[in-house]
């Protein structure tokens, strides 16, 4: 029966995340049950797509990126896939009516990081919207349980949050984007005289982007507030982190949370939201 590959499917996209990303594993249990598969199954297909690109050097990742947009589509298409994270994304795509064009777009944010571009500003908030921004929309979709109304009330401020998430992990990734994989995202910035002006202009942006996704957040569903609250929580800390670095050292480590400080602040997210009424 296709409902235990299912199960399977689900589990693995649940063990990919937690695998990669303790921060968002966090996040995803404080949603409700009832979304905590689908988050699991997106963020289970775009970690898969960031891998091809990030990780596989010894592999030709023009054709394995191909070969996974191909074989996404057939999924959607065909509600059904051999490949256990496309299969259980499949269902979420399928379940809540998420749009193509957002599959589509962010599959072409991928590509650009394959070609390696020189980011004019239209070509960087192309990347952003698609290697971000649409995620936020794709996970909104489930928390709104595809209400057409509610989705475009909350659409700016979920793009907002996304692209502050985005954005901070360029800074908290300029060292590794920079030195190993000969990226450059920030158009007009030559990052090997970084300097701390446009590190503030850059700060300025995305402190802007926090305050309006912050009001969106407030009116999510209640299923859903908390969870994408503490991913807030944690992102807003470790960009705060960021600010306190001069340009010299986020050039040369990566900026992290350490796990005793993200439980701490998952404690914290709990009183807040309380407080708050979030």
């Amino acid at each position: 029966m296709k409902i235990i590959f299912d199960r399977v499917s689900a589990k693995c996209s649940k063990m990919v995340t937690k695998t990669y990303s303790t921060s968002f594993s966090m996040g995803i249990r404080f949603l409700d049950k009832s979304h905590q598969e689908a988050i699991y199954a997106i963020y289970g297909f775009v970690r898969l797509a960031d891998e091809i690109v990030d990780s596989f050097h010894d592999y030709d990742k023009p054709q394995l990126l191909w070969k996974f947009k191909r074989d996404c589509n057939e999924a959607i298409q065909d509600q059904i896939s051999l490949n256990p994270i496309l299969n259980a994304f499949q269902k979420v795509v399928n379940q809540y009516n998420v749009k193509q064009e957002l599959i589509d777009l962010f599959l072409e944010s991928m590509e650009m990081d394959l070609r390696q571009e020189e980011y004019t500003p239209q070509k960087y908030e192309r990347y952003i919207l698609g290697s971000a921004q649409v995620v936020g929309l794709m996970c909104l979709q489930v928390f709104v349980q595809g209400d057409a109304a509610s989705y475009e009330r909350l659409k700016e401020s979920a793009m907002k949050l996304g692209s502050a998430f985005q954005k901070v992990n360029f800074l908290r990734d300029v060292k590794a984007d920079f030195q190993l994989l000969n990226r450059s995202y920030f158009p007009g910035v030559d990052l090997s005289r970084f300097s701390i002006a446009e590190k503030l202009v850059i700060e300025k942006e995305i402190a802007e982007e926090f305050e309006a996704a912050l009001q969106g957040i407030k009116q999510l569903p209640k299923s859903s507030r908390r969870g994408v609250y503490l991913a807030y929580i944690y992102y807003k800390k470790l960009f705060d982190k960021i600010k306190r670095k001069t340009t010299n050292e986020i050039m040369s480590e990566r900026i992290r949370i350490s796990n005793p400080q993200k439980f701490v602040l998952m404690l914290s997210s709990m009183f807040k939201s309380r407080y708050y009424g979030i």
